[in-house]
């Protein structure tokens, strides 16, 4: 049923005891005259859509009312003292509304026939203080899930003791005594406990083992996100009922207890991540053979996983090991992990080593999310790692040293969204079997595959959105079948021999954000349609976050209460398995960043750096107004930078060194706001630099050294010279007919002597050098000689003979 409540004939209903109008599309507001149903002992309107604030003026004069249920609708305001007239009200369900300002102490403390309390996930805010119910002996759930910062619940202050035992305190994220930090003194009262949420309140202390020996029926502790510390030690007994225990993301640390598994045989839920134990992992935790979620990440275990566990815990779901110093082979014949329940195995980050098992799974496998990276596994990648299971939506197998070709099977599975195979040694690339089908992010940076792209690939990735093919030694052209990857987002090809020009068929890519064509040889002009490119905010949905695998969203903990419209606690919540975060690095502000979430989600760039690129900067560029980077260094670039890149009003990083530019930077590019790195160094750039204003203000000598024709300020080189000496005196008019050949003869005089002298200690220095030479010259000298005299001695001889005849 949908549409507004009517009160049309309510009065004809005076006699109606139980009014359950749950779980339809109901709309508007409470009806009104609801008070004349004066007989009515349950109300239940929960999951609809009824707005506006209680009419607690016609509420109030339902005396029998035993049971109020308005859960999960729409209703605000603040809750009317008039509620505190329902002195015979059991239960009090208001959870899941947005409902606002103090929560009134006087009114709870009114209602002392109260069995059970929901108030959880409104907008209340202010102090309320636990006192309040001090007088509820009847007491037995109380559900207060906060969902802001501005609630806070103070239970020490003033001191009280508890009339009441409970069966159920759910107090999470409710800023749980803020002032001391301590756990409810009230607690040390209560035996009948079977669920006890307190997680994320900030709460110090050691481990509540009291809580445990006191409560023998507790089946649920949840300690999640606080502050404490020292050794966790479960008692003797008294814990054969527990079946979930959490207490995650605190400061334990030690080693676990050796009998740990014999303590609490029947657990089914086990996290005690974001800790600080240590040393060897109990082997007699395999005797926990219910388990199903078993997360012992971020921890600083040792040793090797024992076999037991591997081998026993059959019924697992989960399996987290990550973040630890495990090691060994933990794929033995006695793992199996390939059962029909495990969903999540998570073993990154460890020390863990040998190859992955020959056996083939069972196909009846629902394996989903499998990540072994950051560890020492080897070997091939077995076929039937992806060929048998079917359900297998995301594989980490990065950081390892795999070898050898990529199986053609791991490329066809169709159940698959991310893969990472990123960093090993893999050296096989298939044309003839790579069909990426449905695969939305395929990692394979860092490995030894060579060869050009197989075009077939990419006419079946209409899916994909991440490609990181970075650091390998593929060659050859791009295929201009990239671009029918129209949900392509990221593309990362740097650090290849990719070579010829830059295809227009990029272009085609109209959702791409990212784009890293760098460390290569492409070569030509930087294509002029790239202005069609939109590099827009990715929007997470499109793929970069992933949905979660699925797991136990709701833990089935029967908590029995007698309750007129039959309630129970089948459906207690417990934290969802974190989404598969798409995270790459890319280069920008001279750094390499890592961009995860909803970080990457903001990030837009395209770095066409260290090819040999040539040609102009198309102006089109600077229509490309939502990038954040852009680097084109290290190509040869020629003509001018283009005025329109003033148009990039969020460009935080422009890189344009190392080419050939010329001409005059705009001065336009001042209006930059948000521009935090700028380098136009080892150009051929002349004239003034722009002016020291805004974020041009903050850019050194480094972001314009290399270009000798460059002036101003912060270069030290100034664009005016003005001459401050006197004037000189006003030469003789004969200066100006003084020839180009005109010397200085001082100068002309020394020049000619020191020239002089150097040539003759030249000559001398090789003639003692080399004796050879020394005699030819000798010789030489000693022939002229002969010579000369010869010829004197003849001349002179005719003459005196022509005198005498």
């Amino acid at each position: 049923m949908q549409g507004p409540l009517s009160s049309k004939d309510m009065t004809n209903f005076r006699s109606l005891e139980i009014l359950d109008m749950s779980g339809n599309m109901f709309t508007g507001i409470l009806f009104p005259y609801i008070g004349t149903l004066s007989s009515l002992k349950a109300i239940s309107l929960s999951q609809n859509k009824l707005h506006g604030n209680l009419h607690a003026k016609d509420l109030g004069m339902l005396k029998k009312l035993e049971e109020l249920d308005l859960s999960d609708n729409q209703f605000e305001w603040i809750l009317p003292p008039c509620l505190s007239r329902l002195t015979s009200l059991r239960l009090l369900d208001l959870s899941k509304n947005q409902f606002s300002g103090n929560l009134s102490s006087s009114m709870i403390a009114n209602l002392t026939s109260l069995e059970y309390i929901d108030l959880s996930y409104n907008r209340f805010g202010g102090l309320f203080s636990f006192s309040s119910f001090a007088n509820h002996s009847k007491l037995k759930v109380i559900r207060f899930k906060g969902e802001n910062n501005t609630f806070e619940i103070e239970t020490e202050n003033p001191s009280w003791e508890p009339s009441f035992q409970l069966k159920v305190l759910v107090l999470p994220n409710c800023d749980l005594n803020k002032l001391s930090s301590n756990i409810p003194k009230f607690l040390f009262y209560q035996q009948e406990l079977e669920l006890v949420d307190i997680s994320h309140n900030r709460l110090k202390g050691s481990f509540p083992v009291w809580l445990i020996e006191n409560n023998t029926r507790l089946q649920l502790l949840n300690l999640r996100d606080n502050y404490f510390r020292g050794q966790f030690h479960l008692p003797i007994a008294h814990c054969n009922n527990l079946s979930w225990l959490d207490f995650s993301h605190n400061n334990f640390n030690g080693q676990l207890q050796e009998n740990i598994g014999k303590m609490i045989p029947n657990l089914q839920y086990l996290n005690i991540s974001q800790n600080h134990f240590e040393g060897f992992l109990p082997s007699s935790i395999g005797d926990m053979s219910n388990l199903e979620k078993l997360d012992l990440s971020n921890n600083k275990f040792s040793g090797e996983v024992p076999m037991k566990l591997l081998a026993n815990c059959t019924s697992l779901v989960v399996l987290k090991l990550s973040y630890n110093k495990f090691h060994g082979g933990i794929f033995s014949e006695g793992f199996r992990f390939f059962n029909n329940s495990l969903r999540i195995l998570e073993l990154k980050n460890n020390q863990f080593t040998g190859t992955l098992p020959t056996m083939v799974p069972t196909a009846g496998s629902h394996l989903g999310l499998l990540d072994i990276s950051n560890n020492g596994f080897s070997g091939l990648i077995p076929r039937w790692l992806v060929g048998n299971l079917r359900y297998l939506w995301s594989l980490d197998m990065s950081h390892n040293f795999f070898e050898g070709p990529i199986p053609c099977e791991i490329t066809e599975m169709h159940a698959y969204i991310f893969k990472d195979l990123s960093h090993n040694l893999l050296s096989g690339w298939s044309p003839s079997c790579v069909h990426l089908h449905i695969i939305r992010h395929l990692f394979l940076q860092g490995n030894k595959l060579t060869g050009s792209l197989p075009k077939l690939s990419f006419n079946f990735a209409f899916h994909l959105v991440t490609l990181d093919i970075r650091d390998n030694k593929f060659s050859g052209r791009i295929p201009n079948e990239v671009g029918v990857l129209s949900n392509l987002r990221i593309l990362l090809l740097s650090g290849n021999n990719f070579s010829g020009m830059i295809p227009n068929k990029l272009c085609w890519l109209k959702n791409i954000a990212i784009m890293d064509l760098s460390r290569n040889k492409f070569s030509g002009t930087i294509p002029h349609c790239f202005h069609n490119l939109t590099f827009e905010k990715i929007d997470a949905f499109d793929g970069l976050t992933e949905p979660n695998s699925t797991f136990l969203e709701v833990r089935d903990i029967i908590v029995p209460y007698q309750s007129i419209l039959k309630r129970n606690f089948e459906n207690f919540e417990v934290e969802r398995e974190v989404a598969t975060e798409i995270g790459i690095e890319f280069v920008t502000k001279y750094r390499s960043y890592f961009y995860k979430g909803g970080i990457l989600d903001l990030m837009s760039g395209l770095d066409l750096s260290v090819n040999k690129l040539t040609g102009g900067i198309p102006p089109e560029l600077g229509q490309l107004s939502p990038i954040l980077a852009l680097n084109l260094s290290y190509n040869q670039l020629t003509g001018s930078i283009p005025n329109t890149f003033s148009k990039l009003t969020r460009l935080e990083s422009l890189d344009l060194s190392h080419n050939n530019l010329s001409g005059e930077i705009p001065s336009t590019l001042i209006d930059l706001n948000f521009l935090e790195v700028f380098s136009v160094a080892y150009n051929n750039l002349s004239r003034k630099v722009p002016d020291m204003k805004r974020q041009f203000g903050t850019f050194e000598n480094s972001s314009y050294e290399g270009n000798p024709f460059l002036c101003g300020p912060p270069l030290e080189k100034s664009c005016t010279r003005v001459d401050k000496s006197p004037p000189s005196p006003i030469k003789s008019s004969n200066a100006s007919h003084r020839k180009w050949y005109d010397v200085d003869p001082l100068v002309f005089s020394t020049t000619f002597i020191v020239s002089y002298v150097i040539f003759f200690i030249g000559v001398a220095c090789i003639l003692y050098i080399n004796p050879y030479w020394r005699q030819r010259c000798f010789n030489l000298i000693e022939n002229r000689m002969y010579w000369c005299y010869n010829f004197a001695f003849y001349k002179l001889e005719r003459l005196s003979n022509c005198i005498c005849h």
